[in-house]
This record gives structure tokens, C-alpha cells and sequence, in this order.
């Protein structure tokens, strides 16, 4: 049983949920039994005239009443069963959702470049979907229906061995068939659910591009992807069916061919007078029963091979290393040290490709430090070192002397706020917004801060004011609006070390005062560090690092630079000299 709590990813409860749902149901293929036998009963007393005697009418009476009592026990018993096996399963499901965000919200950023967002999202809806309904339609009733059946057979033995073997010889060989077919309905399903992840990914990347392709004129065949995304996972869909169906098809054949063979069996004992009308009678009727569960349960079994593919690579996902670390250590300085620090997006030519190269640099506290340099050169992947988004190949990163590699990231998190070009905002208030800065945060901290932020002068001509739903992503709202709602949660949060970067990057002139004024309400007295292309913004910085291709060219303020005749000084020349062009 434990290897079936692997197989199919259960928590401890889920694993606990599921046996009581095979009992569960269990019981609910027995009680099923009952009104079968009641019945039986009851035709047996009727057929009583054809052999010479009388119907007893107590006994009739007698037998209603047990009828009523095992409708009312199978009532019971179904009510128990969906309690145990349907409200549990989707509870599980539930958690399943949860602990595989949970996950990927504790895995590196490097995970995040090897996987599609489209996988990412059919793990957590898709692949828990197909896991509730195995829990909820396949395991328990499979397994209670092996229980039920071998007991149902080991009574009907008792009575005549032969026409109980000639009822259930067909059952093993139809399961047989469907095993035996594990390999062929694998490899298909495997192929359906690559088929299925290409056209969700085809779907998003349409979706997310829409702009270009109506800018383009990428109609029709011109944006072919997506038609044949769909149709490969069409021609899938109809391959795995058909070569599911076949094999279905024929177990299902030879089950019921169990029929003919009792009937041909009991008909031959009842001509050498080996068994009575009475018990052959009884011995048809069950074996109608005891097929129906039995067919269902035969199509339903190809789906135990198709969730093992479909969650292939939610165990992939499920069993890759978290990023771990101290919970508890404190950090009570605030100035970072960058240490023989090499770093590389390509793990597996981390050397070939590194983006940082043995940089030895140190960050003060309670100042403002730029990062500058050429496009590619490293500055937004040293910010991410320091939020230890991605964890170093090389050297360490130490703030206040702590190696961040020893912190947990959400204990490093804390002491962080982040202000970056792109902003991601969620569809619901700009309250709750930027309430996300601090979720603890009381109505008058959240105001103050959007006050604080400039957030005033457009949130008050929308129409429900702060209650305003954005949209995704805060459609509704301009670059620089949904810049001042990020700098209102970094606000909020009022953590001792700021991350800018690119703030103010792609925003109008009238844009750009509003945010800087409100950019300086949340460095007050932080150790601040700045990425900016517009060396002018940065002038004033108490300490500037310039990088060209991953490693430290120069560092001062920017007179000294300036007059270095440097890299940077080239920098800040040419924007200088191109504030004057025009067309």
C-alpha cells in the first residue's frame, strides 16, 4: 500500500483518507448484495406454484420489509462512501494544489529557466485534476471490487464450485489484457501529454503576443504554431483513445462472454440433475450484477497509466532541491560584500558562460551605491545574487558578514524591499495591492504609504478609489501608476536594504519627478543599491561600481570617475551628447 502512496503523491492524510475510502467502499459493494439476495427470495417464493406449492404471503410480507431495511442500509452506505471517497479526494486535491505552489515558490530561479510557466500551470490545475478523479472514481472502487469479488466468489463456491468458476474464470483474463497493454498505453499517454503541453504553451505564447501578431499581420498561416499545436494534440487525443478503446473493447468481450459460459455451465448441470433451478436462478442474476462494476472498472483503468505520465513531471518538480537555510540567524548590519564571487545562468558550463567573474566588491551601508555599465555586464544578476534569487557558483555574498547561502530566502526576503522596471501587479484593489508590501499592515500604514508614494493623485479619479479592481497585470493603470503602487509596497515594507532597479527606465519626464521624489521617501536612511542606465540620475550616489563583462572596471563617486577618463566617464559623455539629438 505504501508504494500506492508514492504512486499517486499522497500526504499522510491522503494516504489515511484513501484506505478508509476503500473500506467505504467496500462496504457499499456488499450492501449492494443485499437487495440482490432479497430479491432473489422473493422470486424463489413466487416460482413456489410451478412446483406444486404455495405462496407463503408472511414470508412476502416478511421479505418486503427486509427490502426496505437494505435500501435503507444502501442508502447509508452510499452516503458514507461519497463522504469517504469523493469530499476527501477533492480535499486532497486541494492540497496537492497547495503544496506544489508551496514548492515552487521555495525552488532556485534556475528551475524557473528550464521550465515553461504552461507546465508550471498544468502541474498545479491539470495533473491534480487527473489525481483527484483517480482518488475519487478509480482506486477505491478497484480495490473494493477486488475485495467484494473474491469474497462474493468464495460464498458462491460454497453453494457449487464449478458454476462460480464459470462466473468469474473471465474476470483475471479481461484485467490481464488491460496490464498487459501498460507499456503501449504509456508511451501514448506520455506522447498526449507532451502534445497537451505544447498547445498550452502555444495558446499562452498566442495570447501574450497578441499585440505583435494584429501589428504584423501574423493571421491565417502566417502564424502556423498554434493551428499545429492543436492539431497534433488532436491526432494524440484520437491515437491514445483508439489504442485505449481497442484494448478496452476486448477485455470487455471477454468478460462478458462469462455470461454464456455460465448459462452453457448451469444448463448442462441442471440436465444431469447436478444443480436445482433455484440456485441457477441465483447464479444468473448475480452474474449480471457482478459484471456491471466490473466493465466500469475496466475503463476506467487506462486512466492509472495516463496519471502516471501526466504527473511525470510534477515529481520532477515535487523532488527537486528547495533552497534551505537558517531561519533564525539575524542580521543586524546592513553593508554587502561581494567575495571572489563567480556566477553563471548555464549550470553546466557555469566557467564558459559565467556572467560574473571573481568579483571582490563591498556595498556600504546606510548609502546609496549605483551599478552601472554596459548592457549585459551583470548589474541586475548581482542584485539577484544579493536577494540570493539564484545562488552563487563561486565566492559568497555576505551581508553584515552573514553568508546568504546559510539564510533561508524567505528570512533573507524580510530585510529587503524591491523597486524594479517591471512591476507585476495582481487582479484585485490597488488596496490589497499594495498591502502586499506588509500583509500585517493596519489601513492607516497602507494609506500612509500610498500618500507617500504619490498613489493620491490618480487613485482618486478612479472609480472606486483604492477599492478599484486593476485588471491582470493592472491593465487599467499607466507605467508610471503602476511604478508608484510598487514603491508604495516597498514603502510599506520598510526594510533596511532597497533594490532599484531600472525605476525610472521607460517613464515620461513629468513621470519620472513624481517617482524620484517618491523613490527618496523610501531611502531614507537604507542601504540603497541603484541600477541605472541614465548615469544622471545616479550622479549623486555616495558610491558607484562600474562592471564591463562581469567584472569590476572601476569604483568611486562620480567626480573621481569623471575624472579617471574611464569607462564610466565614456558612459556619461555620449549621454550627454545624445540629450541633444533629434530627428
Amino acid at each position: 500500500m505504501h508504494k500506492l502512496k508514492d504512486f499517486l503523491m499522497l500526504t499522510d492524510k491522503g494516504y489515511s483518507d484513501l484506505k478508509r475510502a476503500i473500506t467505504a467502499c467496500t462496504i457499499t459493494n456488499l450492501a449492494l448484495m443485499l437487495p440482490f439476495a432479497v430479491t432473489i427470495q422473493i422470486f424463489t417464493e413466487l416460482l413456489k406454484p410451478l412446483m406444486g406449492q404455495e405462496i407463503s404471503w408472511t414470508r412476502m410480507w416478511f421479505f418486503l420489509g427486509c427490502g426496505i431495511v437494505a435500501g435503507i442500509l444502501v442508502f447509508i452506505a452510499n452516503k458514507n462512501d461519497y463522504k469517504k471517497t469523493y469530499v476527501t479526494s477533492y480535499l486532497e486535491a486541494e492540497n496537492s494544489r497547495i503544496s506544489v505552489a508551496e514548492r515552487i515558490r521555495k525552488l532556485p530561479m534556475n528551475f524557473f529557466n528550464s521550465k515553461d510557466l504552461t507546465e508550471l500551470t498544468t502541474n498545479i490545475m491539470a495533473d491534480c485534476s487527473t489525481t483527484e478523479h483517480v482518488l475519487s472514481h478509480i482506486i477505491p472502487q478497484l480495490c473494493a471490487n477486488a475485495v467484494s469479488i473474491t469474497l462474493i466468489c468464495a460464498m458462491l463456491a460454497i453453494f457449487d464450485w464449478r458454476m462460480a468458476l464459470a462466473v468469474f474464470c473471465t474476470v483475471p483474463i479481461s484485467f490481464f489484457i488491460i496490464l498487459g497493454s501498460k507499456k503501449i498505453q504509456n508511451m501514448l499517454s506520455e506522447k498526449h501529454v507532451e502534445a497537451k503541453l505544447k498547445a498550452s504553451g502555444q495558446v499562452q505564447e498566442y495570447l501574450e503576443g497578441i499585440k505583435v501578431i494584429k501589428a504584423c499581420g501574423l493571421d491565417g498561416s502566417k502564424f502556423s504554431a498554434l493551428d499545429n499545436a492543436l492539431r497534433l494534440m488532436k491526432k494524440m487525443a484520437i491515437k491514445m483513445e483508439f489504442g485505449t478503446g481497442i484494448f478496452v473493447t476486448g477485455a470487455q468481450m471477454i468478460l462478458q462472454a462469462g455470461v454464456g459460459l455460465t448459462v452453457f455451465v448451469g444448463v448442462h448441470l441442471l440436465t444431469n440433475g447436478e444443480i436445482e433451478l433455484i440456485p441457477l436462478l441465483m447464479f444468473f442474476v448475480i452474474v449480471v450484477r457482478i459484471y456491471g462494476p466490473v466493465i466500469v472498472e475496466l475503463t476506467l483503468l487506462p486512466e492509472l497509466f495516463y496519471h502516471r505520465a501526466a504527473t511525470k513531471r510534477m515529481r520532477a518538480l515535487m523532488t527537486t532541491p528547495i533552497m534551505e537555510g537558517d531561519t533564525e540567524k539575524q542580521i543586524t548590519r546592513w553593508n554587502i560584500d561581494f567575495e571572489n564571487v563567480s556566477f553563471s545562468y548555464n549550470t553546466r558550463n557555469p566557467r564558459e558562460d559565467a556572467v560574473i567573474k571573481n568579483l571582490t566588491v563591498s556595498i556600504p551601508s546606510d548609502a546609496i551605491t549605483a551599478l552601472v555599465g554596459p548592457s549585459g555586464c551583470g548589474k541586475s544578476t548581482i542584485s539577484r545574487l544579493i536577494a540570493r534569487f539564484w545562488d552563487v557558483n563561486q565566492g559568497c555574498v555576505k551581508i553584515g558578514g552573514v553568508d546568504v547561502k546559510t539564510l533561508d530566502p524567505e528570512h533573507l526576503m524580510s530585510y529587503m524591499s524591491f523597486v524594479f522596471q517591471d512591476v507585476i501587479l495582481f487582479n484585485d484593489t490597488v488596496y490589497n495591492n499594495i498591502r502586499i508590501g506588509n500583509m500585517d499592515a493596519t489601513e492607516e500604514q497602507v494609506m500612509a504609504a500610498a500618500r507617500a508614494a504619490r498613489c493620491d493623485e490618480f487613485v482618486n479619479e478612479l472609480p472606486d478609489g483604492y477599492q478599484t479592481m486593476l485588471g491582470e497585470n493592472g491593465s487599467t493603470l499607466s507605467g508610471g501608476e503602476r511604478q508608484r503602487i510598487s514603491i508604495a509596497r516597498a514603502l510599506l515594507k520598510n526594510a533596511p536594504i532597497i533594490l532599484l532597479d531600472e525605476a525610472t527606465a521607460s517613464l515620461d519626464p513629468e513621470n519620472e519627478v513624481l517617482i524620484q521624489q517618491a523613490i527618496s521617501k523610501v531611502i531614507e536612511g537604507k542601504t540603497v543599491i541603484v541600477i541605472a542606465h541614465r548615469l544622471r540620475t545616479i550622479a549623486g550616489a555616495d558610491k558607484i561600481i562600474v562592471l564591463d563583462e562581469g567584472m569590476l572596471v572601476e569604483e568611486g563617486n562620480h567626480d573621481t570617475l569623471m575624472k579617471n577618463k574611464g569607462l564610466y566617464e565614456k558612459m556619461y559623455r555620449i549621454q550627454q551628447e545624445s540629450l541633444g539629438w533629434s530627428v
